[in-house]
This record gives C-alpha cells, sequence and structure tokens, in this order.
C-alpha cells in the first residue's frame, strides 16, 4: 500500500512538473510552428532568477513565505523580458523558413543563453533550499511526503487552468486559434499576427521559468540543467501530440506515472521507460496520442 501511495505521489508531482516544463514547449509550437530548443535555457534563468531573489527575501530577515510570491514574480520577470526580445529579434525572421533552419536558430540561441548564465551565476551550484523545507512534510496514507510537491501541482493546475481560460474563454484566445488555423487568412482578416506571435512566445517563456523558479527550491542550480530539461519536454511533447496542450497534460501524467513505477522497481531504467515509451508512440502514432488536426469552432 506505501508503495502505490508513494508512486501516485511521486507520479502526480514528477507529471505537474513537467507539465509547467513542456506546457509553454506545446503551446509555442501551436502557435508559431517551432520547435523551440532554447525553451529549456528559458528554464534555467527562471531557476536561477528564482533562487536568486528567493535568496535575496530569506537572507534579508523578511517573512520567508514571500519566497513563493518572489518565484512567481521570477517567472513574470524572465518571460517579459526574454519573451519579446527574442521572438522579435531572432523568431519573427524565420517563420517561413523551413524547421531545420528554425532548430539550427534556437540552437545557436540556447548556446548563448548557457553561456550568457555561466557569465552572470558563474558555475557554482546555487541552492536555495528553505521554500522546499519550510512547508514541511505531511502524513499521508501511511507515508510522509513534502507538502511543497503539493504545492507544485496546485501551480501545475493553476497555469494550466489560466491558459486554458485565455485560450477558450476570451477573445484573444479566438485569435490566437485563428492564427494556429492560419496565419495568412488571420492577417487578411485584419489580425495583428505579430502581436499575436509575441504574446504567445511571452507566455511560453513565462511558464518555462515558472516551472523553473518552482524547481529552484528542490534542487541545487548548476548549469547544464537546461539540455536535461529540454529532452524531457519533448519526450513530453511529442507523446501528447505537438500543439495539443491538453495532450501534454495526459503526456505528462503518463510519463510521470511510468516514471515512478520505474523509480520504485527498476530505478536504473527510470528515464529509460520514458524514452521507450515515447519512441513505440512515434512508432504507432507518429503524430503522438492527441496530435492531428483539431476541428473548432471560432
Amino acid at each position: 500500500m506505501d508503495t502505490l501511495t508513494l508512486i501516485l505521489l511521486d507520479g502526480i508531482a514528477f507529471a505537474s512538473w513537467l507539465f509547467l516544463v513542456s506546457a509553454g514547449l506545446t503551446f509555442a509550437y501551436g502557435v508559431l510552428r517551432i520547435l523551440n530548443i532554447a525553451h529549456g535555457s528559458l528554464y534555467a534563468i527562471g531557476a536561477y532568477t528564482g533562487a536568486t531573489l528567493a535568496g535575496l527575501v530569506l537572507h534579508s530577515g523578511a517573512n520567508p513565505f514571500l519566497a513563493y510570491p518572489v518565484l512567481v514574480g521570477a517567472a513574470l520577470l524572465v518571460g517579459l523580458a526574454l519573451g519579446p526580445l527574442l521572438e522579435r529579434g531572432f523568431l519573427r525572421r524565420v517563420y517561413d523558413q523551413e524547421e531545420v533552419i528554425t532548430l539550427l536558430l534556437t540552437f545557436a540561441i540556447f548556446l548563448i543563453l548557457e553561456d550568457g548564465m555561466k557569465l552572470v551565476w558563474g558555475v557554482s551550484p546555487i541552492i536555495v533550499a528553505e521554500p522546499y523545507a519550510l512547508l514541511g512534510q505531511l502524513p499521508l496514507a501511511g507515508v510522509t511526503y513534502p507538502v511543497y510537491s503539493f504545492l507544485l501541482t496546485g501551480v501545475a493546475i493553476v497555469a494550466g487552468l489560466a491558459l486554458w481560460v485565455v485560450i477558450d474563454r476570451t477573445r484573444f484566445g479566438k485569435l490566437i486559434t485563428s492564427v494556429i488555423h492560419d496565419r495568412e487568412i488571420s492577417a487578411a482578416l485584419g489580425v495583428n499576427v505579430p502581436r499575436i506571435c509575441t504574446v504567445a512566445f511571452t507566455g511560453a517563456a513565462m511558464l518555462a521559468a515558472l516551472g523553473g523558479a518552482f524547481t529552484a527550491p528542490m534542487v541545487s542550480v548548476t548549469p547544464g540543467i537546461s539540455a536535461d530539461v529540454i529532452v524531457l519536454a519533448f519526450a513530453v511533447t511529442v507523446i501528447g501530440g505537438l500543439g495539443n496542450i491538453s495532450g501534454g497534460a495526459i503526456g505528462a501524467l503518463l510519463v510521470g506515472l511510468l516514471r515512478a513505477t520505474a523509480i520504485q522497481f527498476f530505478p536504473a531504467l527510470d528515464l529509460f521507460v520514458v524514452y521507450a515509451l515515447m519512441a513505440v508512440i512515434l512508432l504507432v502514432r507518429p503524430e503522438g496520442l492527441f496530435g492531428g488536426v483539431e476541428v473548432r469552432r471560432i
């Protein structure tokens, strides 16, 4: 019973983290049709910024619970600062190019941001564990589990609901949907497509940074975390279906539960099972579980 409880709790917590990391990648692909390799760098910058600002709050003698809104603020700051800059300065120029060109460009951005992080924060690990430890442990069904993991799940749910409300319940979301389906016709009808693309990429950058900021208290933030994250984010995106956010959420849950099960029974294979699942789905259904053309009324 304890093992099953741990599998469920670990699976949901890992799925929440995966959704935060991959939702922005899926959203950006849906609107811009760009596979953004630099997405992992935005995650890492969110982690560094969140750890730095939360550390300043904690060491200033202020209420330590202020660290949590500071983590959210760090993600917003990173998204607002880098999202428009990258979209307007680089990505906008290659929307009509072949996908290999966009992949090479985002890989170049990835390398630039990686070196930039080393210049700003150095190569030593940054550890800010207080927000994680502050919430303590919760006894549940025979096991004790960190409350911070439940907070992470709550953040993922709120982010997912906010994204759903924006896309499905607002006029701006309808404009986004029209751009997704046909950019040229949307422009001909008077939709400000460049503005839509900028806002969409900024939102995707915020989601990546949010995942990084709330991961920072759980790990030591070091150079190289970008590469690990982008591989897992791509796996979830491919499993759920490129451009399908609800599919990405289900894909994250599948991967989270599968990895949690592997950790309990075959710890050495925890990542292998994720990539094996991705390979099987690509062979059976190349567009992903929920990929393909989605008919929607605008």
